[in-house]
């Protein structure tokens, strides 16, 4: 088979340590996953004298060419050589790529684990055929990967992102905990413009699966197919309407949380939780506040959005966040994330790349800092806490940063300030409602993310219309609340401010949208 034409849709790494195959045959389970679909096969045995490892490899070699598909070794060239395999998979402390190419010649397929950019460029610019990109999950099979640090979601698509600029003829394969689980989820969300993976490198699912041959069929579908929450994109239709078009939705979309009072599942601090409460009630949706990642499965399936809200970071809160944002991603129902202080902190920005690598956000949401620090390489900007704002970038250099942002991740982007931005990706519009007081009371930046969960719960299949529909409710209510003769500053101002969304809520829904007047909308980009 010519190097070109090798299908890398399924990628089976063997393993013959008890753990893995226990007493099953290694030669009949690569066999099974043959008839499964998987399209090439890497031998790794790191403990077997070689004497096992060539008989074992031309073994599996006379099964690998019954069925047209090459067979790679690992680390081994001199067994790759003795049975006259298609080629050898090295990693970053294996035999050097320019030495294993001088030896097999230009013919054999060479793969190279890597884990970052710069040992993707070293081994494009060696020549390898292909990269086994990870570790990307947390996995027992690979030590000397584990070694490293585990590069989720964001590292693969950091190296996707490279190869796609660069141009490289190179194909690629993730590995490090791929199951049937995540398979789906990871390939559409690593994808960036102009590159995606080519294929999956799976090790236990298949290995240590009761049926290997059903568990390749399931996983080589699941590659192929996309996740259940990528059926509502925001579309391109949607993106580039007029600012006219979109106001005329938002009664609708207020209605729509009204009649249907959605569940918006907050994970919030203590300093936060019964402001929020009170803001999802003055909206229209059902609150619950609930921080334990294992009630999410079920809390999902009520048809409502989750709201992760990264005030407190501590290791048992993000395991929780990402229990909960797979648990909705899973039951395809939306995920808003506001990143709070996510460039204050070294913690908090590996916790914002932890929560993105974890699932996918439909909206993204945060201040100016916030928002930046979430840029493939982080923002440059200092944040000093959960009220950092401008930073001297001009609004057309934030819409295009936030324009990259929302192609890259799919996400719709909200960056707040005194001009809130928003973006799925095409249109920028920019939304000039709200009142100071919103930036002096603690929590009102944290329950816009609940008044938005509760319009995208309510109106998912138009998430752009629905999460400025939320903004406008939201801001248009802080200044009815302000002008009021009780409201003497930001401590009167809360009561009014609740007070405000509920009466606005009730206005629209009895046909009264005099309020909308005020709205003040518009495109900068």
């Amino acid at each position: 088979m010519a190097k070109h034409e090798v299908d890398y849709t399924l990628y089976l790494v063997t393993d013959s340590t008890p753990a893995i195959l226990g007493d099953g045959d290694l030669c009949e389970i690569v066999e099974e996953a043959l008839k499964g679909g998987v399209g090439i096969v890497q031998y790794r045995d790191k403990t077997s004298d070689t004497g096992v490892l060539v008989s074992t490899a031309r073994k599996l070699h006379q099964i690998t060419k019954k069925y047209n598909v090459p067979l790679l070794i690992n680390d081994r060239v001199d067994v790759a050589l003795v049975i006259g395999c298609e080629g050898v998979h090295i990693g970053q402390d294996d035999i050097d790529l320019p030495t294993a190419r001088s030896i097999l010649g230009d013919g054999a397929i060479i793969g190279v684990t890597v884990s970052n950019v710069a040992e993707a460029e070293a081994a494009a610019k060696g020549g390898a055929d292909y990269f086994g990109i990870g570790t990307v999950f947390a996995t027992a099979t690979y030590s000397k990967e584990n070694a490293k640090s585990i590069i989720g979601v964001e590292g693969l698509k950091e190296i996707l992102l490279k190869i796609a600029t660069e141009k490289w003829p190179v194909k690629t394969v993730c590995i490090g905990g791929i199951n049937k689980s995540n398979v789906s989820r990871v390939v559409w969300q690593s994808a960036v413009p102009g590159k995606s993976l080519d294929g999956v490198a799976v090790v236990s699912a298949i290995m240590a699966a009761k049926s290997p041959e059903q568990a390749a069929k399931e996983i080589f579908d699941l590659v192929k197919a996309p996740p259940s929450f990528a059926k509502a994109l925001v579309t391109p239709g949607q993106q580039t309407r007029s600012p006219q078009e979109l106001l005329s939705l938002v009664p609708y979309i207020i209605k729509a949380v009204d009649s249907k009072k959605p569940l918006s599942h907050n994970m919030t601090n203590l300093v936060v939780q019964n402001f929020a409460a009170n803001v999802a009630l003055s909206v229209g949706a059902s609150p619950i506040m609930a921080n334990y990642g294992e009630e999410a499965k079920d809390l999902a399936m009520l048809g409502g959005a989750l709201v992760i809200n990264m005030g407190t970071v501590t290791p048992d809160g993000l395991v929780n966040y990402v229990k909960a944002l797979q648990a909705y991603n899973d039951a395809g129902q939306p995920v808003v994330f506001d990143p709070v202080g996510a460039g204050a902190t070294t913690v908090r920005r590996s916790a914002v790349k932890t929560i993105l690598s974890g699932g996918y956000i439909d909206v993204l949401k945060g201040n100016q800092s916030e928002i930046l620090s979430c840029l493939p390489g982080g923002s440059k900007i200092q944040q000093r806490g959960v009220d950092s704002g401008s930073n001297g970038q001009s609004v057309q250099e934030l819409a295009s940063a936030i324009k990259e942002l929302a192609k890259l991740r799919r996400h719709v982007v909200v960056m707040t300030g005194k001009t809130d931005l928003i973006t799925a990706g095409e249109t920028v519009f920019a939304i000039d409602n709200g009142h100071e007081y919103l930036s002096i009371v603690t929590g009102t930046g944290c329950c816009l993310g609940t008044t938005i969960s509760a319009m995208i719960a309510a109106h998912p299949n138009d998430k752009l219309a629905a999460v400025i529909s939320g903004i406008l409710l939201y801001g248009i209510a802080a200044e009815l609340a302000a002008k009021r003769d009780d409201v003497k500053g930001p401590g009167t101002f809360v009561t009014a401010f609740i007070d405000e969304l509920y009466n606005v809520r009730k206005a629209t829904v009895n046909g009264d949208t005099e309020w909308l007047k005020r709205a003040s909308v518009s495109v900068i980009a």
